[in-house]
Formats: C-alpha cells, structure tokens, sequence
C-alpha cells in the first residue's frame, strides 16, 4: 500500500432505518432491514474510520437521528480532527439535539426539496416532513444567533437538495425564500440526483432524472452566479450535476473523481459510493485493506468496460443497473429484482407514486 492515498471524505450511512419514503432514495431506506449494530461496534467502525485519517466524514443513512449512539460516535470522529458533517430530514429533530449537535459535529445539512410543503413533501414521501425541515432550520438558527451573541463562532448549517425534473425550475425560488427565512444559513447546495438505488431505475430515469441540458446548467458557473446574486453574500450557493459520483475512464483521467469510502451501518465497504457491490468488513479486516480493494475495483475491466459507453444521464442510470446488478451480492440482486417500477411522482401526499410490476431483471 506504499503511496496509496486514503480517501479524503468517508460516508456513513449509519442506518437504513428511515420515518420518510423519499422517491430517489439511494440506500432504500425503509424499505429494507435497518441494519444497524450495536454501540460497541459502532465504536470499532470510527474507529477504522480515524485510522484512515479522512478530512471529512459524513454520517448519513437512512435517518441517522434515529440512532440513539449517532452523538457519541460523531464525538469520537470530532476529536480524532475530523470534519463531521450531520445530514438529516430533521424528522426527528428535537429541540434537546441543538447542543448535542453544536458538541458533536462541524456542519450540518437539512434535506430540503422545495420552497413549499407540497412538493417536498410528495418527493420525500411523508406529509409534514417539509415542516419538520423548518422547524429544525429555525433552531439552528436561532442557536446561531445566540453563539454570534455570546461571542463563540455559530455551528454552520446548510440546505442539501436533490434536484429532478419536477422541482428544477424551484431553485430560485427555493434560495430566496430559504435566504429571507433563515438569514444565518451558511450555504444551499443544489444536486441533481445520482442515478443510484431508485433513482436509478428505468422509471424514475424516463420521468424524473435531469435532462442533460439541466445538468449541465447544474454543473455551469452561470447557474451559481445567477443564484448567489440573489442571496446575501454570508450566503454559499452551490451547485452540481454529481458527475464526479460517475467514476468513468473519461471524467476520472480529468480529475472529475470522488475520493470517497462508503461504509454500510454494518462496517460492510462499497467499492464506490454510487454503486452497490462490497469489498469487505472494517469490523472484520483492516480498512487501508478494503480502501486498496476499492481502489483496485475502479480499474476492473467490466466497470470500465461499462462506463465507457456513457454519455448522457441515461446511459448513466442505465451503467448503475448494470453494475449494481453484476457486483452485487444475491441479496442485492434479490432486492433490485423486486424493485416497484416508478411512473411518476405522487398527485399528493398519502397517495403512492404511479408503479407497476417489479422491475425486470438487469442482468448484464
């Protein structure tokens, strides 16, 4: 392992456990067992995480607020020196969390969709979750006001929101409106979904994934101009077609790579954050080990094989069945056969999306 490099941000999805049913959910959380272990281990888990001396990490899931040792884990990471970012639908927000937050993370970022409840809430699948979101939002930044008060630098806090089709023509209104509301706010970041879990089935590609023209906006300077001019200055708008999530030949030869490790709630390694197929256990080998593996994984002949061909975000969705499909165990295989087809979003919360029958089969 002489000069290989360790991954700058670890993801981790802490568990699959989830109170919304969001449309692009990457992980299926909610729809698949939590898979969440036990404090001890959790512990051993940041501990592999330290041991590879990331810049950032990243506790996701599924809701990690639902997991009740999620503070004294990101405690741990904190004080190895590590940047621990919370990322939340701040469902489960309390009022209580606020200092446990400021003690135990760098950042945190609230999933928010839209500037209004009513399609937020049919994208992420619950009525009242967009509320949740501002409620959450209005205590980080009252607790920012209060820190700036009393002299101590605020805890930053941010906007993750997951651009498709239906919500793409909200983001100005979306950062004016979240920029009046919260004027601590520290920074909006626009994504176009990835392509990965359902968001990257046949259905939700043909209705819901970005064109290419709107990622490329989304990838643009001119977009990111365009908003900020209508922000306050404190205020960082980002935004991005998630490309660098792709891991094809063409994008990652022009530095257009993440250099990230995913760890599933069990310690189980993916070899690339948008893609399913494991290389391994941090609870059971070594993680320079398993990061090693990944790293060999990016240069296996099939993937590159199959990310040669893509060109447009469809090819992409249509790459991420296959190559979820070809290195996924047959538990996953399993889950992506049974997969409901997507057919559009909901009219209205309480209503499901538009399916049919199961997925067909995306054998390579």
């Amino acid at each position: 392992m002489t000069g290989l490099k360790g991954p700058a941000e670890v993801i981790w999805d802490m568990t699959y456990a989830c109170p919304l049913r969001c449309v692009h959910c990457y992980s299926e959380s909610g729809r698949r067992p939590a898979r969440q272990v036990k404090r001890e281990q959790m512990q051993a888990i940041a501990g592999a995480i330290i041991s590879l001396s990331p810049d950032a990490v990243a506790l996701a899931g599924g809701e990690p607020l639902v997991n009740k040792h999620v503070f004294d884990v990101a405690k741990q990471l904190k004080q190895a020196g590590i940047v621990v970012v919370l990322y939340t639908s701040a469902w489960s927000f309390q009022p209580w969390m606020v200092a446990r937050v400021q003690e135990s993370f760098s950042r945190v970022a609230v999933s928010v969709d839209a500037a209004t409840a009513g399609l937020h809430d049919r994208i992420r699948g619950r009525a009242g979750s967009y509320q949740r979101a501002m409620d959450a939002l209005s205590l980080l930044d009252a607790a920012a006001a209060d820190s700036v008060a009393a002299g101590r630098p605020p805890l930053p806090f941010g906007i993750d929101s997951v651009v498709m089709r239906c919500n793409f023509d909200e983001k100005e209104t979306l950062c004016t409106t979240m920029a009046a509301r919260f004027p601590r706010l520290s920074l909006i970041s626009l994504n176009a979904a990835a392509p990965a879990g359902l968001a990257s089935t046949k259905g939700f590609a043909d209705h819901e994934l970005v064109t290419d023209e709107q990622a490329a906006a989304l990838a643009g300077r001119k977009l990111r101009k365009q908003l900020a001019a209508l922000v306050q200055p404190s205020l960082r708008i980002e935004t991005t077609d998630n490309r660098a999530l792709q891991m094809s030949p063409g994008l990652t030869a022009n530095g257009i790579v993440t250099n990230a490790m995913q760890i599933e709630p069990d310690g189980e390694v993916r070899a690339m954050p948008m893609y399913e197929g494991s290389v391994g256990n941090v609870l059971r080998e070594p993680a320079w080990t398993l990061w090693e593996r990944s790293v060999q994984r990016w240069s296996d002949t099939f993937l590159v094989q199959t990310l040669s061909q893509v060109t447009t975000m469809q090819d992409w969705a249509e790459a991420c069945r296959t190559i979820d499909y070809h290195y996924g165990s047959d538990e996953v295989r399993a889950r992506i056969d049974h997969r409901p087809v997507f057919m559009g979003l909901p009219r209205s919360v309480g209503t499901r999306p538009a399916m049919a029958r199961p997925a067909a089969t995306a054998a390579p």
